[in-house]
């Protein structure tokens, strides 16, 4: 299973990027887009660190797939941002990547979450 302390840290400086893209995006005008992906990609850290004052692995483990299902949302609109034209190819592929990441990582708990709780 991944380190906590690394998915958490991550997943904020993953949140600060969004942050910051979202400014932009609103510099340009992108009012709405911009509403969805800040609050889908700085909601992955929230859910991180929510689960780590959980109160039972059960809830550990829902956080965390609350987070997996936040960041699969924020790669979609960080894709849609791109494939409209709206970011480039450069602005995009280092997000995605990081997105990616977190998706491998947080995927990686939920599965190890599912697998101790059926045995």
């Amino acid at each position: 299973m991944q380190d906590g302390a690394t998915v958490r840290e991550k997943s904020y400086h993953f949140a600060v990027r969004i942050v910051k893209l979202c400014l932009w995006l609103k510099e340009k005008q992108h009012y709405e887009l911009s509403g969805q992906l800040i609050r889908s990609g700085t909601s992955i850290g929230a859910n991180v660190q929510e689960a780590a004052a959980s109160h039972s692995r059960k809830d550990f483990f829902y956080k965390m797939a609350l987070a997996s299902k936040e960041a699969r949302e924020t790669h979609y609109w960080i894709r849609l941002l791109r494939d409209c034209d709206i970011l480039t190819d450069k602005q995009s592929t280092s997000l995605l990547d990081e997105c990616e990441e977190l998706i491998k990582m947080l995927t990686s708990i939920v599965k190890t979450g599912n697998s101790k709780t059926k045995n």
